[in-house]
């Protein structure tokens, strides 16, 4: 099995237990006995060989230990999606499972189908992450506002047939509405026996809490991610726009990271009854761009992002029917830290102030938000920003030792423990812990997710076709772009490496650009950056950055947005009760391992 080319040693910080290979238990059934083969008692009763391709072959052994008999070639085991999340083998943000499964080519193949296809074509609908969107922008020189991109975008998915084009944003905002109401429900019922409430958006993140910190998993969130919650939304009530069923719509979502195509394999998110999950398909932002480079036809000139397109200032018919381009202000991950900050404050009666604390200086991926009564000075709320694997480790450990929990399972859980055993007695009780934790596998968020267009460029025919340590790899089959060498001087970006600090505010700066004033009848964006981060240490009385927060959730397309919300549910049948949680919530399931450098699981 080929590993995704997108990952490689050298680009990851957040390795667990890493392993050359997956693995997965085969059931393998006994090759038949030759007549004159007498097995050893006691001792092994064939014999494996590999040929110089690579092939093993199993023999019979005979009494003197010699293979007798013909050879008989073993299948390799198939390993699924499914499997890869009952798997502690591999590195945790498991970007390297079967990426043809979910590829452009399973893609174009359900957009054309043969006239011999015994069932008709469905309704395809592709739905657009706002940070794939800042990925495509940022590899243009001269990119248009994001509503604009957008329907250029959507301009050539139609003209490859799908039949609709939505992006994330309206689904995401259901999502951070559901994330509210679920931390009410954890305050009002248990009070901070319940918390912190870990963000459950990061599929990497959630995999490796189910794989190696079960004890975890009462704290993470189950609210839906906006992925899934844009599979509900299209399956349940789009498919009713259209008098269609859901296993008549095909859904494409275009992700920033690989990890959501195991997110979208998840047998929670499977129909029994119209045998078809939410999304069938998730592309990564590379993989997009790889389907927008196949013209529809073979005369047909190749699509180019940086031309406009007819109608390209109007709504498409998807942005006129729910909310489209929601910036949510805060972090370009979806800002579930910030949309609760606001909440808890908007719901203390006296004035409040924002303080942030960062370990130490650059570190914007772990940053801490203390919010506090003006008058007072008590802590109301605090919550945690942790982006990337190291951040990952530190708030697993604090929360461990907060909660009085034995963090992890395993080799990892053991040393974990071994780390934390010799803890000052009643730490943690001098003062609040932590209330909320917005947590991303992908340093940097998903603005990096390893999905994302890599500008890094390979000089020569000889490093295109190879990977970083040197082995063949088939970029196009993997999903991964890779652009013919750039002329010198034509490109400012042209050395860049995926994953460079430039290159991720590149794609920070573009996720965060307004549309232009000028543009007509594009729904208002916000050009809210958050703030820079502050040197180590305390930073008191933030106060302006919270009004910076009130000031853009006050724009009235919020409000729009929840109306729309408000409408959405009740046409899906959804009031407070059961087919709300059925629809917008999800559940989680600890993996019994026992890990040695990822070589067995306990199923």
């Amino acid at each position: 099995m080929a590993f995704s080319g997108a990952l490689t040693l050298a680009d990851l910080n957040d390795f667990i237990t890493p392993a050359q290979e997956c693995i997965k238990p085969v059931e393998q059934a006994a090759p038949a006995s030759d007549p004159s083969a007498t097995p050893i008692p006691g001792g092994a009763a064939t014999e494996i060989s590999i040929d110089e391709t690579g092939e093993y072959y199993a023999r019979v052994k005979g009494q003197d230990g010699r293979g007798v008999g013909e050879k008989q070639k073993l299948q390799k085991a198939e390993i699924t999606l499914n499997d890869c999340l009952a798997c502690s083998g591999c590195i945790t943000s498991a970007e390297s499972v079967l990426i043809t499964m979910q590829s452009h080519l399973e893609v174009l193949s359900h957009l054309s189908p043969t006239s011999s296809s015994p069932t008709p074509r469905k309704t395809a609908v592709a739905s657009l992450s706002p940070q794939s969107l800042s990925s495509l922008s940022a590899s243009l020189l001269s990119p248009p506002p994001l509503p604009i991109l957008f329907r250029r975008v959507a301009h050539h998915l139609r003209a490859l047939g799908f039949d609709a084009v939505f992006d994330t944003t309206f689904a995401r905002h259901l999502a951070l509405r559901e994330v509210e109401k679920e931390y009410e429900e954890r305050v009002q019922k248990g009070g901070r026996e319940q918390l912190p409430m870990l963000a459950s958006a990061c599929p990497g993140w959630v995999c490796y809490a189910e794989k190696t910190h079960g004890e975890l998993l009462p704290f993470v969130s189950r609210a839906k991610s906006p992925q899934q919650v844009m599979g509900v939304l299209v399956k349940e009530w789009y498919a009713k726009q259209l008098g269609k069923s859901p296993d008549e719509i095909y859904h494409v979502t275009i992700m920033p990271c690989y990890d959501k195509k195991l997110e979208a394999s998840r047998s929670d998110f499977y129909s029994s009854v119209y045998q078809t999950r939410d999304v069938d398909c998730v592309l990564t932002t590379g993989e997009l761009d790889i389907l927008l480079s196949s013209p529809p036809t073979p005369s047909s000139p190749t699509p180019d992002l940086s031309l406009p397109v007819p109608s390209e200032h109007l709504p498409t018919p998807p942005e006129r029917l729910i909310p489209h381009h929601l910036a949510h202000p805060g972090t370009s991950s979806g800002s579930p830290l910030h949309t609760l900050l606001l909440s808890r404050a908007a719901a203390h009666p006296r004035p409040t102030t924002l303080s942030t604390h960062t370990p130490r200086a650059g570190q914007a991926d772990a940053t801490e938000y203390v919010l506090s009564d003006a008058v007072s000075g008590e802590v109301l709320f605090k919550g945690a920003k942790c982006y990337g694997f190291r951040n990952l480790q530190n708030v697993v450990r604090r929360v461990g030792r907060e909660k009085g929990l034995r963090t992890g399972r395993g080799a990892a859980g053991r040393a974990v423990a071994r780390r934390r055993g010799g803890g000052k007695e009643g730490e943690g009780e001098q003062e609040r812990g932590l209330d909320f934790v917005e947590v991303m596998a992908c340093p940097g968020g998903c603005v990096n997710g390893g999905g994302q267009l890599k500008p890094g460029l390979r000089a020569t025919r000889t490093e295109m076709e190879t990977d970083e340590e040197g082995r063949p790899r088939d970029w196009e089959a993997d999903g991964v772009l890779v652009r013919p060498p750039t002329p010198p001087g034509a490109s400012s970006e042209k050395d860049m490496r995926w994953g460079t600090k430039e290159w991720v505010a590149r794609v920070e700066r573009a996720y965060w650009t307004s549309a232009s004033p000028s543009t007509p009848s594009a729904p208002p964006t916000l050009a809210l950056i958050p703030p820079p981060t502050p040197p180590p240490g305390e930073t008191e009385g933030e106060t302006d950055f919270l009004e910076l927060l009130r000031a853009a959730w006050a724009d009235p397309v919020y409000g729009e947005a929840d109306e729309c919300t408000g409408r959405v549910l009740r046409e899906m049948g959804c009031g407070d009760g059961g087919r709300r949680e059925e629809l917008l919530r999800t559940s989680y399931r600890a993996v019994e391992s026992d890990v040695a450098g990822g070589l067995g699981v306990k199923w």
